[in-house]
């Protein structure tokens, strides 16, 4: 039987990495990214505090949304978005590999010119 820890997140397909990518290429999303990780928010309250149309906001929820980013919910007339750890796990667990296969490049580098030069001729 295979089981797979909690605290290892499944690896983000093709198409999920480039969703992500994707939302977090935008400041206002990134920021908005960061408002709900503290706590859930109304996309009326994010919106007050940015110099665009509440529609305009509502799509950049939308993308976060998509990109399973955040959480939103219906309370009444309001709609609440929260960050979504789990997705934010396994986007930080996709860095952490990309990060883990460069500094293994950089070691071998290190390694490979460390190595004392042989000499061609005798």
């Amino acid at each position: 039987m295979v089981v797979q820890r909690m605290s290892e997140p499944s690896e983000l397909t093709d198409e999920e990495i480039d969703r992500v990518f994707h939302a977090l290429a935008a400041a206002t999303r990134r920021d908005i990214l960061r408002r709900t990780m503290a706590t859930e928010q109304s996309v009326s309250t994010l919106a007050a505090d940015y110099d665009m149309s509440f529609a305009a906001v509502q799509k950049h929820v939308g993308v976060l949304e998509q990109a399973g980013l955040i959480i939103k919910r219906a309370e009444g007339r309001e709609r609440l978005v929260r960050a979504d750890p789990a997705m934010i796990a396994r986007a930080r667990a996709l860095l952490a590999r990309f990060e883990d296969l460069w500094r293994a490049r950089v070691d071998r580098l290190d390694a490979l010119l460390a190595e004392p030069e042989t000499e061609s001729h005798h």
